[in-house]
């Protein structure tokens, strides 16, 4: 993987992390959580996608192009 792409891929996963973190402690997040016992779609949507392009860009960035 191209390492320009891989640290974009790192920072919008922290971006996205940090989204759906305010979004996890929002108030519509906690009336959710109050009448369900789940947080929002939103929120969770926001932490698993951010968690999954921060893996794919640390994977991205240690993972050099192989010598033949």
């Amino acid at each position: 993987m191209n390492k320009g792409l891989s640290v974009v891929l790192l920072v919008i996963g922290v971006v996205l992390l940090v989204f759906g973190y305010n979004a996890y402690h929002s108030a519509a997040s906690g009336v959710s959580r109050f009448f369900t016992g789940e947080p929002t779609d939103r929120a969770l949507w926001l932490l698993i996608g951010g968690a999954v392009a921060s893996i794919a860009g640390v994977v991205g960035l240690t993972m050099g192009p192989k010598a033949s």
